[in-house]
């Protein structure tokens, strides 16, 4: 399995949890055993998923702050997964191993593909735009 497909697993995990608002090991273990059991990509997907699940709320209040004039409700749900999973890549895996550790312009590329296929025509726009500006936020931080 690629990266990119192990990501679009993490999109689809992040998308169900909240759709059910069910958050737990058992449904997170189950989903593992059905798409990624044996995966090279194990590694990865459980360090990006352990970092989303400690990083929620802030995850979202980073979203609202960028996406200024819209309510995480009135995001499409899609949307709103793909650019939950890039955010805990950009903001959130820097304690990863090395090998783990997503440079943010990829993360924003494949939030933006995945955007485009799987939400609406504007979707990759709208991701682009939100994802720039976290990430922007975090450069000016370290400064």
């Amino acid at each position: 399995m690629k990266r990119n497909e192990a990501r679009e697993k993490l999109m689809q995990l992040i998308f169900q949890m909240e759709a059910q608002g069910d958050y737990t090991k058992a449904s997170t273990d189950e989903f593992i055993a059905d798409f990624m059991e044996g995966s090279d990509q194990l590694p990865y997907f459980n360090a990006v998923l352990e970092s989303y699940l400690a990083h929620r709320v802030e995850i979202n209040q980073k979203i609202s702050a960028a996406a200024k004039g819209w309510r995480l409700s009135r995001i499409g749900k899609v949307d709103l997964a793909v650019m939950r999973l890039a955010v805990t890549e950009i903001c959130f895996m820097g304690e990863a191993e090395e090998k783990l550790r997503v440079v943010p312009a990829v993360a924003i590329n494949e939030a933006v593909n995945m955007a485009k296929e799987y939400g609406s025509e504007d979707s990759g726009k709208f991701v682009n735009g939100v994802l720039g500006k976290i990430a922007r936020a975090g450069e000016n931080a370290g400064e």
